[in-house]
Order: structure tokens, then C-alpha cells, then sequence
């Protein structure tokens, strides 16, 4: 996967975490409006008068089945109808406590996992650019194929081409043998042998073609450095 995926799905995953989140809010600000409707109107039905009382306000809450609203709400009448409403007196913060967040954080892991592991990736992955060069070699990502200066494409088998976009799509042009063994023989006890092997014959192919050879660090790494 191309880094502009990778930041293509973490920008997914953090807009809808943000669009889950809000829903939520906004479900919950209108459950509560509309319980503070449905105890007004309870509250209303037992009152004989139209004067609001402390005894109103004592109903009304009595009838709240949020707990988190009672003693947070009022009644008053509304200037324009002239017709009793019901306020809430909390905070967003009390809102926010009584929405389901439970989907918005579900997504918020998801994307600390998917940061993680793209961070852990980093390395690997292949670069957004259209070509990559290095020691006189051209590597197209577009068709895949590496080049020499004059534009020669160079024969390399499918094991050799790997390890080559590998290497190329490090930033340090360098691989472990860990890294190697666990991309081409996973199921491989111990592949080194067979990894020797494929950089034995890849060897001559990049000298003769460019200006890069490739050079063994302790026995434990790989490294592609210019002549």
C-alpha cells in the first residue's frame, strides 16, 4: 500500500470518527429535548392551574426519567406562543455524557491502531512519487520496471525485481536479513543460504547496470551504496 493510502484512509478514519461523535451529541440533545416534552406534558396534566409552583417544578422533575436532568431543568412560557417550555440547564459536557460514544470511539482505536501500524510500516511502503533514482538506477513506479541512465530497461527475475523495489523503497536504501527472509520465506526456519543466493546472482546485474552495489553489513543487513 502507497503512502497517499495509507493518509487516505487515516483521513477517513478520523472524519468519521469526528461525523459518529457528532451524531451521537446531536442524538442525545434531542432525546433530551424531547423527554423534557413528554414530562412538561405529564406535569401539565396533573396541575390543575396554569401558575408554575415550586410543587410545578417538583412534578416535573419527578417526571424527568433522565436522572442527569432532574434539578438541571425548569419551565417557563415561551414569549411568542405564550405556551409553557422546558429548559435544560447543563452543560454540553452533560449532553456529551449522556450520547452514545461507544461507535465514535470504536473508530478513534481504529485509527490509533491503523497510525501505529502505518508508523510501523513506514518504511516499506512505496513511495508517491512516479520515479525514484538512485546510483545511476531509475526505478518506475508506474510500470514497474527499473531503468539504466540512457533508459534500458534492466532483466531481472521476479525474486531479484522485489528485492530490488525493496530496497529502493527504504529511505535508507538498506534491509535487514530479518526483513528479507520474513518477505520472501516466512514459513522458512532459516533462509539465509537461499538469501545469499538471490544476492549473489542480483549483484552482477546492478554493477554492470548502474553505479550501485550492493554490500553486506556484518552478515546481518543489506545495503545499496554508490561506487
Amino acid at each position: 500500500m502507497k503512502q497517499k493510502h495509507v493518509i487516505i484512509v487515516l483521513f477517513t478514519l478520523i472524519v468519521s470518527s469526528c461525523i459518529a461523535s457528532i451524531g451521537s451529541y446531536k442524538s442525545a440533545s434531542l432525546t433530551v429535548n424531547r423527554e423534557m416534552d413528554r414530562a412538561l406534558a405529564m406535569t401539565m396534566r396533573e396541575q390543575k392551574s396554569n401558575i408554575i409552583s415550586q410543587d410545578t417544578i417538583r412534578t416535573f422533575n419527578r417526571h424527568l426519567q433522565i436522572a442527569e436532568l432532574r434539578g438541571k431543568a425548569t419551565i417557563a412560557v415561551d414569549a411568542r406562543s405564550r405556551e409553557f417550555r422546558a429548559y435544560a440547564r447543563c452543560s454540553e459536557a452533560t449532553i456529551f455524557g449522556l450520547s452514545d460514544q461507544k461507535p465514535a470511539l470504536a473508530l478513534c482505536v481504529t485509527t490509533l491502531l491503523w497510525a501505529l501500524y502505518a508508523w510501523h510500516k513506514r518504511d516499506n511502503m512505496p513511495s508517491d512519487a512516479t520515479e525514484s533514482s538512485f546510483g545511476g538506477l531509475h526505478f518506475d513506479n508506474v510500470e514497474g520496471r527499473f531503468v539504466t541512465a540512457d533508459g534500458t530497461q534492466i532483466q531481472l527475475t521476479p525474486m531479484q525485481q522485489r528485492l530490488m523495489e525493496m530496497f529502493f523503497n527504504s529511505p535508507s536504501h538498506s534491509l535487514t536479513k530479518a526483513e528479507i527472509c520474513d518477505a520472501f520465506w516466512p514459513k522458512k526456519p532459516d533462509a539465509s543460504e537461499t538469501l545469499y543466493t538471490l544476492v549473489r546472482r542480483l549483484r552482477p546485474v546492478v554493477e554492470q547496470n548502474s553505479d550501485i552495489r550492493i554490500v553486506s553489513d556484518r552478515n546481518k543487513a543489506y545495503r545499496l551504496e554508490v561506487k
